[in-house]
């Protein structure tokens, strides 16, 4: 139990960010006009580009016997892709709603 005191007086500061981005994010996606939450999310998902990056770094930095940060990295790859390429298909979709249609 002191263990877990010690680490919360000790990251204070952060654990106080992090609750307030959380409400900061639940009031900015709750004010978004449900026209515009599929861009929105589709953009975000974009955004895990980050995630695939990071992944290829974990896996170029760990050791070859460690097979956990191996297999990890491995599937933080391939969601983050898949997360990615989804994002471009959902705004592909949307944006094709808005062209003129031939007759």
């Amino acid at each position: 139990m002191e263990n877990i005191l010690a680490f919360f007086s000790a990251n204070q500061q952060i654990i106080y960010i992090v609750i307030l981005m959380i409400f900061l994010g639940i009031e900015v996606i709750g004010r978004v006009p449900s026209v515009l939450h599929t861009p929105l999310m589709s953009g975000a998902n974009a955004i895990h580009g980050v995630v695939i990056i990071g992944a290829l770094i974990v896996m170029g930095e760990a050791d070859p016997a460690n097979y956990t940060a191996l297999v990890l990295g491995f599937f933080a790859v391939v969601l983050g892709t898949l997360n990615v390429v989804g994002g471009f298909v959902v705004t592909d979709r949307m944006l094709e709603m808005f062209k003129n249609k031939k007759v």
